[in-house]
């Protein structure tokens, strides 16, 4: 199996992309969208490629990390003016408060990764973590001096690449009162210093 990374995709790409994001995440944002087929559409449309790696397997995306630096990232288009345009008022008054709640920013030299998604037939063969090289080596490319990402209470598979790769828990938080709002009952901070 030959798996390509590169940085960003082609819009052609960005149906496929939207639906691997939702795989992984769906169950995070459905509270914010509920409708499926408008998640998709709108992560489609607000996603910026060039805040993100991509894997390809026979030129089809199997597989996404996203990150954030201060001049922007992947999720950036999920913002007031993009969720209005596609939810109107109301459904974007909720989506906004509700993506509120994931939004992170990078520190001063930081770059924050924005979540790996790989496609189930792909998993454990590597792809998620040669994504996550691929953005260590952007950042150090573009001189951060760490990258920092936040993993949920309920992956523990992707803590333990994290672990692997030489993040080390910076901070765990716990909020189980949120768990039917938000998917998940707790988060934990890691950073890689670069």
């Amino acid at each position: 199996m030959t798996i390509k990374i590169q940085h960003g995709w082609d819009r052609k790409y960005s149906h496929s992309i939207a639906r691997l994001y939702d795989q992984a995440f769906g169950n995070k944002f459905a509270n914010a969208i509920p409708c499926q087929a408008k998640r998709l559409e709108v992560l489609e449309s607000c996603f910026l490629p060039e805040y993100s790696f991509v894997a390809l397997k026979n030129d089809e995306p199997v597989g996404i990390a996203g990150f954030s630096e201060v001049s922007g990232s992947l999720t950036a288009g999920l913002d007031t003016s993009g969720l209005f345009e596609h939810l109107g008022i109301l459904g974007g008054i909720r989506a906004c408060l509700l993506f509120s709640l994931y939004e992170r920013q990078p520190g001063k030299n930081e770059m924050v990764m924005d979540g790996i998604a790989v496609q189930e037939s792909c998993r454990g063969q590597g792809v998620g973590s040669r994504l996550l090289d691929s953005i260590v080596s952007h950042a150090q490319a573009r001189g951060y001096t760490s990258v920092r990402l936040d993993v949920i209470d309920s992956n523990a598979r992707a803590k333990k690449l994290y672990t692997r790769k030489g993040f080390v828990v910076t901070k765990t938080e716990h909020f189980p009162y949120l768990q039917w709002l938000l998917g998940f009952s707790g988060s934990t901070t890691m950073l890689l210093n670069l």
